[in-house]
């Protein structure tokens, strides 16, 4: 491949709103359109830098849900209509999936001046309807061409059983994970509590030094993971400083060229930072609930040896991270796919993650991105890594940047990654599941009072030697019960698992 054909980032912006007055914020379109032009100053060239774009791409926003968002907001900046315009879908890898492809087709010759944006106006939609203020954003018009998704999502995030067992929020998810890979570790409760804190406090001293945090506030660790009035527990064993942080106002923005066409635009190779490689790939057991091993992630680690393959590094050479962070076990998830320590020296955020950073949604990749752009600007001899996850650790993405030119792997652009090694085969649940089962991951919700309502269990039957079907189950809803079963490791348990004819939902009450 031709150097000319070298994919370098030569832009990114990122807002963040602090109006509370709805009716004073800027639109979603207006906001998005903005961040791109500032990506764009960011370059050096200045909104000139739109007439040479050929691929416009736009994550969606909640509450903002226009047919042709994308082309809203490229007629907004004046890109041409004969440029691929396309909305991309769901999931919190898209900025980096997109980037990814962005860097194949730089590569390949097929697109020569990218440019991306992502964002949401969540809180000021959320402001609104408290105030019962309608706010009349613009839904309509942009050019034609531009309904298409890059990426589509063709499955659902979650399975027709765990609606019915009413799993269908990250806030219930992802703690299942969480208690699989501390059990899988050998954690106590007590001492995955201080890890979790011990970890995520480093997540907050970043988030208080950037400027385009939502909540920029520095906690320790014992404030993280103790249960409050103020931080009650919600889905076990995750308090809500340690839930991601959504319903924001935030965006951000980037530009990918190249090298080639950076210099043509007389962009400063300062500004310039190199696409090393990248890697996409998601579970084979997609639903949450089929996961053969619950502290395992073979996917996750798939892309991200797949990103370092490419890139020919190893994960020694990363001096920067950002591990999407919705909950914690993302991160400790990432460091055991990596085998890395989750007590290791180097950042794993440049943003300071989602629950202090905040989140728009299935846009944080744009804020990681261009953080992580502008870090390694500053040190330019530093490797950085950023990742991305969508749904329940289903989907991943994977980069790596460097603002020096890569010296050697250029000539393979699609190397496979190495194989995970794992079973990725499905597990799925017995909906006539009957008997006595372990525990393989649970946990308990809270209401907002802090006390447990429900529990949610995988687990499998005590057949073929404790290896037997898979089952999905709700626990019964006993505040006793619940509170015994958080008393002590419920990872192992047994209990008894039958079938709830009224509501078709299965139930295990541990022993």
């Amino acid at each position: 491949m031709s150097g000319d054909r070298v994919p370098v980032l030569v832009g990114v912006a990122q807002y963040v709103g602090r109006e509370t007055d709805p009716t004073a914020a800027p639109d979603p379109l207006t906001m998005m359109a903005d961040v791109a032009s500032r990506a764009a100053y960011d370059s050096g060239v200045g909104d000139s830098l739109f007439a040479h774009v050929d691929a416009f791409f736009h994550i969606p926003s909640a509450y903002w849900t226009p047919a042709n968002g994308a082309g809203l907001v490229a007629e907004r900046l004046g890109i041409d209509h004969r440029a691929r315009i396309q909305n991309t879908g769901g999931g919190g890898e898209m900025g980096i999936l997109a980037a990814n492809h962005l860097a194949a087709e730089i590569m390949a010759g097929r697109t020569e001046m990218a440019v991306m944006t992502g964002g949401q106006a969540w809180k000021t939609a959320e402001r609104a309807e408290a105030a019962g203020v309608e706010l009349n954003w613009p839904v309509g018009g942009g050019p034609d061409g531009a309904h298409a998704r890059f990426a589509p999502t063709t499955k659902p995030m979650v399975s027709e059983l765990e609606e019915r067992h009413r799993l269908t929020r990250p806030t219930q998810a992802y703690p299942l994970f969480e208690n699989a890979l501390r059990a899988a570790q050998g954690m106590t409760l007590a001492e995955h509590a201080q890890r979790l804190g011990q970890m995520m406090t480093e997540f907050t001293a970043v988030a208080a030094a950037n400027p385009y945090a939502w909540f920029p506030t520095e906690r320790s660790a014992e404030e993280l993971y103790t249960p409050t009035a103020e931080n009650r527990m919600i889905g076990f064993p995750y308090t809500k400083y340690l839930n991601s942080v959504l319903n924001t106002d935030q965006a951000g923005a980037y530009v990918m060229t190249s090298a080639a066409k950076a210099r043509k635009l007389g962009i400063p190779e300062d500004r310039w930072v190199y696409w090393w490689g990248g890697h996409n790939a998601s579970e084979q057991a997609w639903f949450a609930s089929t996961r053969p091993n619950f502290a395992e992630c073979p996917s996750m680690k798939d892309s991200s040896l797949g990103a370092l393959d490419q890139a020919g590094v190893g994960v020694d050479d990363i001096a920067l991270f950002d591990f999407y962070s919705c909950f914690p076990v993302a991160v400790r998830m990432a460091c055991a796919m990596l085998r890395i320590d989750e007590l290791d020296p180097r950042p794993f955020t440049v943003t300071g993650g989602l629950p202090y950073a905040g989140g728009p949604g299935s846009a944080y990749n744009m804020n990681s991105i261009a953080a992580m752009v502008e870090q390694l600007r500053e040190d330019d001899r530093s490797i950085g890594m950023v990742t991305g996850n969508g749904f329940f650790l289903t989907k991943h993405a994977a980069a790596v940047l460097s603002a020096r030119p890569k010296q050697r792997g250029w000539d393979r652009p699609d190397a496979p990654p190495p194989s995970a090694s794992m079973a990725t085969a499905p597990a799925i649940p017995d909906e006539s599941a009957e008997g006595r089962g372990r525990i393989e991951a649970y946990t308990v919700m809270h209401d907002r009072d802090g006390q447990p309502t429900m529990g949610y269990v995988c687990g499998r039957l005590n057949e073929n030697g404790g290896k037997g079907r898979r089952f999905l189950a709700n626990t019964p809803e006993d505040p006793d019960l619940l509170r015994d079963l958080l008393a002590s490791e419920a990872v192992g348990r047994t209990g008894d698992v039958h079938c709830d004819n009224s509501t078709g939902r299965s139930i295990f009450t541990p022993a």
